[in-house]
């Protein structure tokens, strides 16, 4: 099944609730409008600035590095931290398919682990039981916004002397046991896609553990260079630019209040759905609400059908095929509770821009539904 986003009416005379909503306001286009007044529009001062200011609100101060895209991130983080040929990292199947092509783009080869099926995160045993004598990471996916068990991966990276890689695409401001995401690993990386809790347009943040690590992706994201025309290593074309930073910076200023309404929202769903499993949150995890994914356990595209076309109510599959199985992997493996929440997951929307009558349509379909059994 593909996501409901579309705007407009279906089935009814009430304006569509979309999915996700991208909100950009006056405030990031005069930031664009100034850029671009100023003639100095690739990689410059704003990326420098937003690089600083997301480091002090996200990720405790660890540096940061600004690239062009969250996969960017991650493949440049990877590579930073040393991962290449003949190496093994575990990743979670059930995620959006970049966590295991960065890993696969540095030539080693991501080992796909099953999940926690409360929480959709990587299932600390199973990774403990996917573990070999090449295996030198654990990248863990902080999905929909709820942190992975960050305690107990890291006690399985310390056993097995491994590293840990963060994919923090969708947690930006999320904390495990008090301590921000992004922090835990060798890097961590957060996506700044249109639909992300904040966006810079397109773009991504890599926050890294160490100098080295820190310079190494800002070499490799600028054609291998500190230097202009000093080349030390082969590198890419992965630079933001000015106008997208200056996106992003204004759009940190709003993500705390964001945020804020994103739980509150999810937390009046968690009080009134009826009949579906709702997302619990793990003990000690600060939940940002990406997606608010419930449990559909019976016909769950029939049941995401119903709620576009009777009462206009969008929603998204966030993942309806797990990536061990994509054509571009291609594997027949035993992952049972990722198998399970390819077929039940359904997102309903939690962005920050719903009303209060778009909440009580949201519940009043999802009730009536489950209580018809679609």
């Amino acid at each position: 099944m593909t996501d409901t986003t579309t705007r407009g009416t279906v089935g009814t005379d009430r304006p569509l609730v979309p999915a996700a909503k991208v909100l950009i306001g006056d405030e990031e286009r005069a930031a664009v409008d100034s850029v671009l007044r100023s003639g100095m529009i690739a990689q410059g001062s704003e990326v420098a600035a937003f690089e600083q200011e997301f480091a002090a609100e996200i990720v405790g101060g660890r540096t940061c590095v600004a690239v062009n895209s969250g996969t960017s991130g991650q493949h440049l983080g990877l590579l930073a931290a040393g991962v290449g040929p003949g190496q093994e990292v575990i990743v979670p199947s059930f995620t959006f398919a970049a966590t295991a092509n960065s890993v696969a783009l540095t030539g080693a080869v991501p080992v796909f682990a099953d999940i926690d099926p409360a929480t959709f995160n990587l299932d600390p045993d199973a990774v403990e039981a996917a573990v070999t004598d090449r295996t030198v990471g654990i990248m863990p996916v902080h999905l929909y916004g709820q942190p992975a068990d960050m305690t107990r991966l890291g006690e399985v990276a310390r056993r097995h002397d491994l590293q840990i890689f963060e994919d923090a695409a969708q947690a930006h401001a999320a904390t495990w046991q008090g301590r921000p995401v992004g922090t835990f690993g060798t890097f961590g990386m957060f996506s700044l896609y249109p639909t992300k809790n904040m966006t810079s347009g397109e773009g991504g943040m890599v926050s890294c553990a160490t100098d080295e690590v820190a310079r190494m992706v800002k070499l490799l994201r600028n054609q291998g260079m500190e230097r202009r025309y000093e080349n030390e290593v082969v590198g890419f074309n992965c630079r933001m630019t000015d106008v997208h930073a200056a996106i992003g910076r204004v759009q940190l200023g709003k993500l705390a209040g964001w945020t804020k309404q994103r739980q509150e929202n999810a937390a009046f769903l968690d009080a009134h759905l009826d009949g579906v499993v709702i997302p619990p949150v793990a003990e000690g995890a600060t939940h940002v609400y990406h997606q608010y994914t419930i449990r559909v356990p019976q016909d769950r595209d029939g049941f995401a059908g119903a709620l576009r076309d009777e009462y206009g109510i969008a929603t998204g599959v966030y993942y309806p095929i797990p990536n061990h199985r994509l054509p571009s992997f291609g594997l027949s493996l035993d992952l049972p509770e990722t198998e399970g929440a390819a077929r039940e997951v359904l997102s309903l929307p939690v962005h920050p821009s719903l009303t209060q009558s778009e909440l009580d349509r949201i519940v009043e379909a999802v009730n009536a539904l489950a209580r018809a059994g679609a």
